[in-house]
């Protein structure tokens, strides 16, 4: 705003001053605190999905390429075992390397049960972020209302 020419310097005009004035400003500062606020919280927030897809995407080719090589790992096991007792107890010996992956493959699930429950709820720190702003806004307003 432009000072008048009966205006000193470092003094603002008397139409910002007063309650309305004081009030202007006040809304303007509490629209920028929460525009700044706001903008913070969604960098954060795409800052955490581009980790979580980053994290999900290794996790994934690297399980792909455990479970390729396990399985042919297992699967050639298997059929070594089965060729070694081929002539004398070929049944018993397919009954139980079916019996081993069975036995694998629960405990495998277990694991990945586990694993499941564990994990960290998907975008927690943006979520604290904003419980924090809340309740920091409502203490505000609390206070002003007193």
């Amino acid at each position: 705003m432009a000072l008048g020419p009966h205006t000193p310097p470092g003094e603002e005009p008397a139409a910002t001053v007063g309650p309305v004035g004081g009030l202007l400003k006040s809304v303007g500062r509490l629209l920028a605190t929460l525009v700044a606020i706001a903008q913070t919280r969604v960098e954060l927030l795409t800052t955490e999905l581009q980790q979580e897809m980053h994290s999900v995407a290794q996790i994934m080719l690297w399980t792909l390429v455990a479970l390729l090589a396990a399985a042919m790992g297992l699967f050639l096991t298997a059929l070594a075992i089965v060729f070694v007792f081929w002539d004398t107890h070929r049944l018993a010996a397919a009954v139980g390397v079916t019996a081993a992956f069975f036995g694998i493959a629960a405990a495998a699930f277990l694991v990945l049960r586990a694993k499941v429950r564990s994990r960290p709820p998907l975008l927690g720190a943006t979520l604290a972020e904003l419980a924090r702003d809340r309740e920091q806004l409502a203490s505000r307003v609390g206070a002003a209302r007193r």
